[in-house]
């Protein structure tokens, strides 16, 4: 039977819920790129089925912030995923911040394991320092979700380099977690 994966691409294409700018680039239009990119890779592998929270650029979810939140959290649990993966980027007020970042629920339990293969993986495709893992039990995607959940931060959108690495390479990106649940699953 199919591992089905949820990819939450952050963010929508128009307010509400819009993302961080910077260098020029929107996230939703990183997070939109990485996750078809995702897809592509676990759709060709055969182990897996694939859900995307916006499968067209123009998908809008919610007519607000709560409610678009609410919607990918109730599409992935009505789904009946075995895994939610949320791609996001960072922003910081100082532009020398930048490496990825794994968020989990708690650092115990499966979400964490995966958010360490996640992590690993990452850093071996793209080169981007490994920020390491944080627990925000306070995300809503990450608390209210019935299956093992992580919100990959996959760069800092206001560092330069990142930022470049992302508008040109969202491919590696998209390999780093793709890999990472590989890992996790014993299938790497």
């Amino acid at each position: 039977m199919a591992i089905k994966i949820y990819i939450d691409q952050g963010h929508n294409p128009m307010p509400p819920n819009t993302g961080a700018t910077g260098n020029g680039l929107f996230e939703q239009d990183i997070t939109y790129t990485v996750g078809q990119e995702l897809a592509a890779l676990l759709r060709a592998n055969g182990n897996f089925e694939v859900r995307l929270s916006r499968p067209t650029p123009e998908t809008q979810i919610g007519t607000s912030n709560a409610s678009s939140l609410a919607l990918r959290v109730q599409d992935a649990n009505a789904w009946d995923a075995d895994y939610f993966i949320s791609i996001h980027t960072n922003a910081a007020a100082n532009p020398a911040a930048n490496g990825t970042e794994q968020l989990v629920f708690r650092t115990a339990g499966e979400a964490y394991r995966l958010a360490q293969a996640i992590s690993e993986q990452m850093e071996n495709v793209t080169g981007l320092r490994n920020r390491g893992i944080i627990a925000r039990p306070g995300l809503y995607v990450l608390r209210r979700t019935a299956m093992p959940a992580v919100l990959s931060e996959i760069g800092f959108i206001t560092n330069p380099g990142d930022a470049a690495l992302m508008e040109s390479r969202p491919d590696l990106f998209a390999t780093g977690i793709y890999r990472g649940l590989l890992q996790h699953l014993g299938l790497l």
